[in-house]
């Protein structure tokens, strides 16, 4: 598909699509449920990998360990950037398809990696894969809802995702316990691949022609959308609102990519076994996952500033009750936490960037925060394993904790309300 054809403008108002997500039902599901499966493939890794490092491939340091999670930040942080670019450019169908063609070989390559570089190969096709399928499946839910409802839009999606994410570490979790480590709870990981890719490949539908009839709608008389330099230093760091944006993305999977890489460790420090850790890994995605139903539209209804900063502190105060805990009911308190802050940041961060950025240049927008997001997950793994290594979890854990808090405080200061209720 040509560029040209995707920017073509609608010439007659029968063939003009109609936003929102009641108009757009049947398409809107079915990238719900694809994103389902996206989350799923993250989330057959999350309670398992860990236990992998240190019992089958006899990794002792902690760096050494999140090293998976440094590779998987990177790859899918670098992806996002491409995949909003290429999104606008060429579509949004053909880059969803090509990431889930890359997610195929991730299962296979996990049960028979003969070593931890081929674990971090497969981290790294799993993060180009989730670049690509996260990000459009995101940017084709905006596509279809709209202004109106893009809260809830982006809510419905992160609930998808982050539901089956807790869904699948559950599951691995379980199968671990009673089956071992490898291979079998990589084999759910095919499934999600396949039915994916077959859902994206024979009924998923082209959205761009929506962004140019939310376009012409919106009257803003811009009609040339600035280049890819301008679009990256405004979302990055001169656009006060954007830039916030971005930091506090930055920032949530910061701590969620320390959650990722030490809480396994630091639960099997405390006692706990297989089952529970796969319990607490799922909790935290769970309550995330199900609070973004309504944390989406509550934005929608309050507006996105307040939704964020309150977030971020909830983050910091949930990871500070996991590390002065020491059994399983105060880590699942801190989980829930964790979880609830969270569901309110990441729905809610998306809105806020559809609510700036303007159509002609949104996907390239999202591209650019989805950039400096997952490298949270590089920059947490990094900065986590070295001062685990150093000083020992629970001071890792802490640092985390006033770095959510602090992130909160510059979204405070710095940004406005971006949401016109």
């Amino acid at each position: 598909m040509q560029t040209k054809d995707l920017q073509k403008p609608a010439g007659h108002q029968k063939d003009q699509p109609e936003l929102g997500i009641r108009a757009n039902l049947a398409q809107f599901s079915l990238l719900v449920l694809v994103n389902a499966f996206v989350g799923a493939m993250v989330g057959m890794e999350r309670s398992i990998l860990p236990a992998i490092a240190e019992q089958e491939f006899l990794l002792a340091a902690r760096a050494a360990i999140l090293s998976f999670i440094v590779v998987f930040g990177l790859t899918k942080a670098i992806t996002n950037y491409f995949a909003g670019r290429f999104s606008d450019r060429y579509g949004r169908k053909i880059i969803l398809i090509a990431g889930w063609l890359i997610a195929i070989p991730v299962p296979f390559v996990l049960i028979w990696a003969p070593s931890w570089s081929w674990v971090l190969f497969a981290n790294a096709l799993l993060g180009i894969s989730q670049g690509l399928t996260w990000s459009t499946t995101v940017i084709m839910k905006i596509d279809l809802a709209g202004p109106k409802n893009r809260g809830l839009a982006m809510g419905l999606n992160e609930f998808a995702g982050y539901f089956a994410v807790a869904v699948a570490a559950l599951a691995t979790g379980y199968i671990a316990s009673h089956w071992g480590l490898r291979p079998e709870p990589f084999y759910l990981g095919i499934g999600f691949a396949v039915a994916g890719l077959l859902l994206s490949v024979l009924l998923v539908k082209e959205t761009h022609h929506f962004v140019q009839h939310e376009a012409s709608m919106a009257g803003t008389g811009q009609t040339v959308p600035p280049g890819q330099k301008e679009i990256f230093v405004k979302t990055s760091f001169s656009d006060h609102n954007l830039s916030s944006i971005s930091q506090a993305g930055l920032v949530n999977n910061l701590n969620d990519g320390m959650a990722w890489g030490l809480f396994p460790l630091f639960f099997a420090t405390a006692g706990m076994t297989l089952t529970q850790i796969g319990w607490l890994a799922a909790i935290y995605p769970a309550v995330w996952g199900i609070g973004q139903l309504f944390t989406g539209a509550l934005s929608d209804r309050i507006g996105r500033k307040g939704m964020i900063v309150a977030g971020m502190w909830t983050q910091a105060a949930g990871i500070a009750v996991i590390t002065v805990s020491t059994g399983f009911s105060g880590f699942s308190t801190g989980a829930i936490l964790l979880g609830l802050g969270t569901a309110m940041v990441y729905p809610t961060l998306l809105a806020a960037l559809g609510d700036v950025a303007h159509p002609t240049w949104r996907a390239s927008a999202v591209g650019v925060y989805r950039l400096w997001r997952d490298l949270g997950y590089a920059v947490g793994a990094i900065i986590a394993g070295v001062v685990a290594d150093q000083y020992g979890l629970s001071v890792a854990m802490v640092l985390i904790a006033v770095m959510t808090f602090a992130s909160g405080a510059i979204v405070q200061i710095r940004m406005t309300e971006t949401h016109q209720r």
